[in-house]
């Protein structure tokens, strides 16, 4: 406070104009021209503005980042375009008019900017309502900028509808949302939409080399693909990582600072990790991986790098032209397009799957080193193993080699080529492995691995057996159907059966039944499908206008009273229940096979109290 207050008035001027000004905030575009990406809505907007047809409501919508305020400002700046030449709406901004500075600055009286995630009720809307009769003071229009439309509540949202539709002759809105889903469909249909792109990479890098050469900082050219790639289409993004790279290197932004800063993992040791694991080198896989997290790569980062490159590789057997993004290095484009060569779709697709369900197991675990070498380990492990087809064309021409018959189907075997990839025919896979395939070597492999130039005589291979008939089962009542239910251990679907349907008729291939009030939506499909599968034929089941009879559980209850009363009925139950108060019946059993001189049932009783006399 001392040396500020001794310094001066011109000193803390001086501090004030030399004040440091972020990059994102430095080269904020202007003008139209200086939009970085989006070329679609720029063309719109000049032959909008070309023809007259300025529309009265716009709504920006992107990721955040990619100039939705920025546009907007712009937009704003155009509809009040004035110089001493021009005098009406222009996409055409090179001078610098009479209101341009202060839009461009936020701070120009009729161009009013309100963020709705703190403005979000209907009294905030209710006072633009109110203020929009005015005419503006100085500009051309008056222009309300709403940022993150999509925060308002229904009721502001519902008060802005008619002044949205007919809004007086001077007045302009524009909106912005990052959530364009939450906004009303009412107040879509009432604007003009833009989608603002993400930025392409290509694009940002020559975007951040232009920014880099007017600041005088040398940047790395991996180092500039490093901060598109991270930015992911944000142009902001890309510059305050630029931003904060200048100030991690001093001044000069090189590849490894950046690295080294977001925790990223060099992208050439991406590839050779990548390789590893298409080798099935399990050693060399986990001593890569343990380098790149020594040096400060994230676990989770790495597998992430290495899902994209995964990625990359699988485009570029389709899209070879890929490889021109200005977002990837030498080494990525040169073996990214050997391995596109060298591995087949059903590898990279299988190794896609693996990494996409182990890289939220190695964000959720509390050891992610560990789970992260888990997830390499049966990556390199499946490197080893053939894909389906392969396994079933190696079963087929073992059973050829060994004059198998024709498969049950009645098919013939086509063996047709072996993969060289495949594992060999035998029993072991592995054991036909040999040194794993260099990318750039020939022939179509399936996987890594190469068979021996020699190969080992094939093991013999039990041709498959035909699978037995499925024997069609009888079904002649409710109970062989919950028998059947039992016998395939489905007691949740038992439990349905007896407790909700209503048995009217059943016939050889087809049952009518009735449903209880409380059976769910999906249970005539259900059974339907399950007789299917446990009898061998297909079964109608449909629902009857009749009401049918009782279910199996309301049997059971009804046959379990009438047992309770009948025993109650017995004179020597009777003669029991008064001899003992508080005695009662608690089970009856029948007796399956019961003899002529044991017609009685069990009855066990609860034992008499203290009081009562033996």
């Amino acid at each position: 406070m001392s040396e500020a207050g001794n310094s001066g008035p011109k000193s803390l001027e001086h501090g004030k104009a030399g004040a440091y000004r972020v990059l994102a905030r430095k080269y904020r575009p202007s003008n139209f021209s200086e939009l970085v990406g989006q070329e679609p809505m720029v063309r719109t907007l000049t032959n909008a503005f070309a023809t007259g047809r300025i529309a009265q409501a716009w709504m920006l919508t992107g990721v955040r980042g990619v100039g939705k305020t920025t546009t907007a400002r712009i937009l704003a700046r155009a509809l009040n375009y004035k110089t001493a030449d021009t005098d009406q709406p222009s996409v055409d901004l090179a001078v610098l008019g009479e209101h341009c500075q202060a839009i461009m600055e936020g701070r120009h009286v009729d161009v009013i900017e309100m963020d709705a995630a703190s403005h979000t009720g209907i009294d905030d809307i209710r006072d633009i309502i109110e203020r929009v009769r005015y005419a503006p003071v100085s500009a051309r229009y008056k222009v309300y900028i709403i940022d993150e439309v999509h925060m308002l509540s229904t009721q502001a949202f519902n008060g802005l509808l008619k002044t949205l539709e007919e809004p007086p002759p001077h007045v302009k809105f524009i909106f912005a949302t990052t959530e364009i889903r939450k906004v009303p469909i009412t107040v879509l249909s009432r604007c003009q939409r833009f989608d603002l792109r993400r930025i392409d990479a290509g694009a940002l890098v020559a975007h951040l080399t232009s920014i880099a050469g007017k600041e005088g900082i040398s940047v790395d050219d991996d180092a500039l693909a490093m901060i598109a790639r991270a930015a992911e289409g944000s142009a902001r993004d890309s510059l305050s990582i630029l931003d904060q790279a200048i100030a991690h290197g001093a001044g000069s932004v090189g590849a490894e600072a950046v690295r080294a800063m977001l925790g990223l993992a060099d992208r050439a040791r991406i590839v050779d990790l990548f390789e590893y694991v298409m080798k099935g080198d399990v050693a060399a896989a986990l001593a890569e991986f343990r380098a790149q997290y020594d040096t400060g790569a994230d676990p989770a980062a790495v597998l992430t790098d290495l899902a994209e490159f995964n990625h990359l590789v699988t485009r570029l057997r389709f899209v070879p032209t890929a490889m021109d993004d200005a977002s990837l290095s030498q080494d990525e484009r040169q073996r990214g397009a050997d391995f596109a060569s060298a591995l087949s779709v059903r590898v990279l697709s299988r190794t896609w799957q693996m990494l996409l369900k182990g890289i939220p197991e190695v964000q959720s675990s509390n050891r992610p080193v560990s789970a992260a070498e888990m997830v390499l380990i049966r990556l390199a492990h499946a490197a080893d193993l053939p894909t389906l087809d392969e396994a079933l064309r190696s079963l087929e021409s073992g059973a050829a080699a060994t004059g198998a018959t024709p498969r049950p189907n009645g098919a013939p075997v086509n063996p047709g080529p072996v993969s060289p990839g495949n594992g060999g025919a035998g029993g072991n896979g592995a054991s036909a492995m040999a040194q794993a395939r260099m990318p750039g070597g020939s022939g179509g492999a399936q996987t890594m691995r190469l068979v021996e130039a020699t190969p080992a005589p094939a093991a013999f291979v039990a041709p498959p057996q035909p699978a037995p008939e499925t024997q069609a089962v009888p079904l002649k009542s409710l109970a062989d159907i919950v028998a059947l239910a039992d016998a395939k251990r489905d007691i949740a679907f038992k439990v349905l059966i007896k407790s909700c349907i209503r048995l009217v008729r059943i016939e050889p291939g087809r049952i009518d039944v009735g449903l209880t009030d409380d059976a769910p939506k999906m249970l005539l499909n259900d059974l339907t499908t399950k007789l299917r599968a446990w009898t061998g034929r297909s079964w109608l089941v449909s629902l009857s206008k009749e009401e049918g009879g009782q279910t199996l559980a309301e049997m059971e209850s009804t046959k379990r009273e009438n047992a309770f009363l009948d025993a109650r009925s017995d004179p020597t139950v009777a003669a029991i229940l008064a001899r003992f108060p508080g005695a009662k019946i608690i089970d009856v059993r029948i007796p399956e096979t019961p003899d002529a001189d044991t017609t009685e049932a069990e009855m066990p009783v609860e034992p008499p109290s203290d009081d009562d006399e033996p």
